[in-house]
This record gives structure tokens, sequence and C-alpha cells, in this order.
């Protein structure tokens, strides 16, 4: 057999296989160049790019230098007047700093003032955001949602002063009535006992707490409804073929999927609370006598003792007293903070 008789059988094969569908085989000379490995790690970065990477980490790195400046700076302040301290200043519940030869102060009221208001209104104010996140998210129309939501909002925008003089002016003296009630018919739970202020001021952690509830519903509301959003339709969808009522798919799916995120809301809120000055400067009334665990005491919290001290900052060593409670209230809500961003760090579906 001649070389050309292979040839024309070659090429003939060629020819039928491209005919019946199969692709001919293509010459050696046009086969693909693999990518050297050089031309795999080159990438060509704009300089835009790079412009915004540093500018992202820049933010990053100095926000985080910025928190760790503020809290060398409060303990740099509190140490001097630490040592000045003639009692715990962890378990003491005086707070008398006007002799600087004798200064008496612990936070331990301030510290149980501050956590009681704040978890009171944070159990106020969980199932209400969770009703209207689930109704935002599940029940409500589309046309009714997006407005209805933006009202829940614009809670946030509201001055604390005004919460403050709301609470003292007009909802203390309507809860007046509920609270002795509560007093009469409760008052032998601690919670409700008789407190060391007058409920008919109005000045008590029951209306403080009302009032830093209806401040921290917009923050929870929000991120929740944002979460609940994010529900996977595939779940909705499959509960629904399943034969699942609205309830039962909000159960199954949109609360399982989204209670991560409801928590770190919640304690995004409780933050919020912990460190809430002017409205409970305005609503608590202050007194002497110590904390009694119920929530018709007066008192005050980390915050809003130093704003009610201003004008005694004139000595650095009293300053320095109100500077170590601002150190633990620093601490304190770091903390909180903290516990919320390693609830929704271990859910990859919420990064």
């Amino acid at each position: 057999m001649n070389d050309r008789t292979v040839v024309e059988r070659s090429a003939g094969t060629a020819d039928s296989g491209a005919r019946g569908g199969v692709p001919a085989a293509r010459p050696d000379s046009e086969a693909p160049i693999p990518p050297t490995a050089e031309a795999e790690n080159t990438k060509h970065v704009r300089p835009g790019d790079r412009i915004f990477a540093g500018l992202a980490t820049g933010s990053g790195i100095f926000i985080v230098v910025l928190i760790g400046a503020i809290g060398i700076f409060l303990l740099i302040q509190a140490i001097p007047s630490l040592g000045l301290d003639k009692v715990n200043f962890l378990t003491s519940r005086e707070w008398s700093t006007s002799d600087v030869n004798n200064m008496r102060y612990g936070i331990l009221d301030l510290l149980l003032v501050t956590v009681v208001s704040a978890a009171f209104a944070l159990v106020i104010a969980m199932p209400i955001a969770l009703g209207i996140a689930l109704f935002l998210t599940q029940y409500a129309p589309r046309r009714l949602a997006r407005p209805f939501a933006y009202v829940i909002d614009l809670l946030a925008a509201v001055p604390s002063i005004i919460f403050g003089l709301w609470g003292l002016l007009v909802l203390g003296p309507v809860l007046t009535p509920v609270g002795e009630w509560l007093t009469a018919k409760l008052g032998w739970i601690f919670l409700f006992a008789e407190g060391n202020v007058s409920i008919e001021i109005g000045g008590t952690i029951f209306t403080a707490g009302i009032v830093l509830a209806v401040m921290i519903l917009p923050i929870i509301t929000a991120v929740s409804r944002e979460v609940f959003d994010r529900t996977p339709p595939t779940h909705v969808e499959g509960a629904i073929a399943l034969g699942a009522t609205k309830w039962e798919v909000v159960r199954t799916t949109v609360l399982p999927f989204g209670k991560a995120g409801y928590v770190s809301a919640s304690m995004l809120g409780l933050g919020r609370a912990l460190g809430e000055t002017i409205a409970l400067t305005i609503i608590l009334s202050g007194t002497a006598a110590m904390f009694g665990w119920s929530l018709f005491d007066g008192g005050a919290t980390f915050a809003s003792k130093i704003a009610l001290a201003a004008p005694e900052f004139n000595d650095p060593r009293i300053a320095g007293a109100y500077i170590a409670a601002g150190l633990v209230l620093f601490v304190l809500t770091f903390g909180v903070n903290a516990i919320a961003r390693s609830i929704v760090a271990g859910h990859k579906e919420y990064e």
C-alpha cells in the first residue's frame, strides 16, 4: 500500500466522521497551548483596586487601633484614682468622691441598675421586634411592608432627650396606676416589691426599662427583618409543597434559619441599652438608698452617673473615679457586642 492510498483513506475517514456528527480530529498544529505557570500567577491589578483595598484595610486597622486607644486612655486615667479608693471598687455600694483624701466609691449598685434596666428593656423589646419582623417579611403585603418598615426605622432617629422627656412627663404618670397595682398584687415577688422612690414620681427602673425597650426596638427589628428575608426560597417552597400552613412554614424554616441573627440583633440592642445616657439621666430618680432588686427602685446607671457628675471633673482625681466606672461600662458593652459577633460567626449563611 503506497503513501497516496494511506492519505486518501485518512481524509475519507475524517470527512465521514464530520458528516456523521462526530467532529473531525484537529491536526497537531492547532492544539491549544497550555498556559505557563508565570501566566497563571500574573494578575493585572488596576490602580483603583489597589487604592480601594488600601483604604478598606486602613479603615479596619484604624477602628481597631481607636478602640484600643480608648481602652488604654480609660485605664491610664483610672489607675491613680483607684489607688485612692478606700473601699472595694467592684463590691462596694458607696459612692462618695467629694473628699479627695477619703474617696469611697464602688460600682456594684451602678452595675446592678444598668444591667437590670437593660435586661428588662430587652425582655419587652425582643418579642415585639420578633413579631414585627415576621409580620413585615412573611405576612404583610409588599406595598404595606415597606412604608411600615420605614416608620419603625424612624424611631432610631428620635433624639434621646425626647425619649427621656416623654418617659418622665407622659409615660411615667400613665404607668403610676400600673405600678401601684403590681406592688399591691405581686409585691411578694422581689421584682415588684415597693422601691426606694415614690411610684408617683415615675422615675423608676420600670419606666426607664419601657423607654429603653422603645429605643432599641428599631435596631432589633431591622436586623431581624434582614435575616428573615434571607431565608432560602427553596426551604419555604419545600415546606409549602409538603402541605405546611403559613405558621408551620415560619416555624420550620424561617425561625430556625434566622434564630442566630435574631439573637445577635438582640445582643446589639442590649449593648445600646447599656450605654444609654440622656434618657435615663432624665427619667431615673436619684437616691442614696441601695438598690433592692425592685423594678420600682430609682438609682443611676453608669452612663447617667457620669453625666450628672460632669461639673465635678475639674479635679483629675475625682474625674478618674468616674472614668474608672466608664471603663467598666466600656468592657461590659464590648463583651456584649463580642458575644453577638461570635453568635453570627458560627453560621456561614450570615457571612
